[in-house]
């Protein structure tokens, strides 16, 4: 998924049980120690990234996720690198008319994007990585050696009206979905709805969005609040037989953007049971003040490539070709190199775990990265620096156990009690 805000902010800047809290350890004595401690730890625990994006062209020559020289943040050498063991690779289709063609088209998008991420699994590097389809099927991989590809689904405009799509989108292995993205869908409101939208539409979840929810809690699909208004992911969390998550979202009180969550989403996720992803891209993360000689670069790539100024930028970006998002993200790395923003640090990111834990408890706490949809958090800018993460919180003084589950064991709890909703529920 490439959306302009993001890919410009970007280039801007196993499973445990809820039981009582781990004790909090102090960190190792020594930077020296501090780095075994990290290695060993994220060694032995699985390390799942719940949000990476991919372009139209992913798994071709054009974006080989297998290719040492590739440009993507998240690849398979550099998965190896990192030591991330889990990547949920996102089907993203950007919302467009709300039409019998446009959800046609929608439709048609995502499946070109499941197949890719099919065939970089089953085609092209099936010694390398495999495709998971639950909790037990990451495990079996992970002792393997493999690496591990899972499917997430941002935005549920594709599914248009029809509730029989999410049965399909299921079967290629669909594990989550955003129910919206930027602007509104017939789902229910966005956290950013577009220039041209009501602030609100559905004053939270639409009626069909209700049918959507119990639909996806009886397949067995993870309802994600992420990029949802604060009013749909409260009605989200309510409607939902199955704890919720929010698949790349960060902390609003240590960053003031509409797309991170509040106390009020944060305690409610606790109370349902679901967890929150916290996330590494640069702009929800810290708000950094932008050289002017920057925005003026930044301005003149729009001018080049036809993108009007603020939130139609987004929209514009929709009918782009593959071809022409990858040289305005090339444009965005030249931007980077002779315009670099005040950098947010890994520090940075982990400020936002810490008072997520601190407020609903590390059961309820993940990562994400948004990687090549986002970044710009110096020293977790790809897959190759996640090792870094685990770093810090040793640095912290996290106990290996409270590691494994901001990592992945929260994650994986909830799709297992998402999965016991769906078989209680009688699904085929």
């Amino acid at each position: 998924m490439i959306r302009f805000r993001l890919a410009v902010t970007a280039a801007l800047s196993l499973v445990f049980l809820v039981t009582t809290p781990a004790q909090r350890v102090g960190p190792p004595a020594s930077d020296a120690d501090i780095l075994a401690t990290a290695r060993d730890i994220h060694q032995r625990i699985i390390t799942i990234d719940t949000h990476d994006d991919i372009s139209g062209n992913f798994a071709t020559e054009k974006d080989d996720p297998g290719s040492p020289k590739a440009r993507r943040q998240v690849t398979l050498p550099k998965m190896k690198q990192g030591g991330l063991n889990v990547a949920f690779f996102i089907v993203y289709v950007g919302q467009g008319d709300r039409t019998p063609e446009g959800y046609e088209s929608a439709y048609t998008q995502a499946i070109s994007k499941f197949e890719a991420i099919h065939r970089m699994a089953e085609t092209m590097y099936p010694d390398q990585i495999e495709l998971a389809y639950s909790p037990d099927d990451i495990l079996r991989i992970r002792k393997s050696g493999k690496l591990v590809a899972c499917i997430g689904i941002e935005n549920g405009w594709p599914i248009g009206k029809d509730l029989g799509k999410l049965q399909e989108l299921y079967n290629r292995g669909g594990r989550y979905i955003t129910l919206s993205h930027n602007r509104h869908n017939d789902i229910c409101d966005s956290a950013n709805p577009g220039e041209d939208e009501p602030a609100v539409e559905h004053n939270g979840v639409s009626e069909f969005g209700k049918l959507v929810i119990a639909e996806m809690n009886r397949l067995g699909i993870m309802v994600d609040v992420s990029h949802i208004s604060k009013k749909s992911a409260l009605d989200a969390i309510k409607l939902s037989k199955a704890p919720v998550i929010a698949s790349h979202s960060g902390i609003r009180t240590m960053n003031d953007n509409p797309r991170n969550l509040d106390d009020e989403n944060l305690l409610a996720l606790k109370a349902n049971g679901g967890v929150v992803q916290c996330v590494g891209l640069g702009e929800f993360v810290k708000s950094v003040p932008v050289p002017p000689e920057r925005q003026e670069a930044i301005r003149a790539m729009r001018k080049d490539f036809g993108l009007p100024e603020g939130r139609g930028g987004r929209r514009a970006m929709q009918s782009l070709s593959p071809e022409q998002i990858g040289k305005i993200r090339e444009r965005m790395r030249e931007i980077d190199v002779e315009h670099p923003l005040p950098p947010v640090t890994v520090k940075d990111f982990v400020d936002h775990i810490d008072y997520a834990v601190k407020l609903i408890g590390v059961d309820h706490v993940g990562i994400s990265s948004d990687f090549d949809g986002g970044g710009g958090v110096t020293g977790w800018n790809d897959a190759s620096e996640t090792m870094n993460v685990t770093i810090e919180l040793v640095r912290r003084g996290y106990a290996e156990e409270e590691i494994a589950k901001l990592w992945g064991g929260n994650l994986l709890r909830v799709w297992r009690s998402v999965e016991s909703v769906a078989k209680k529920s009688g699904k085929q």
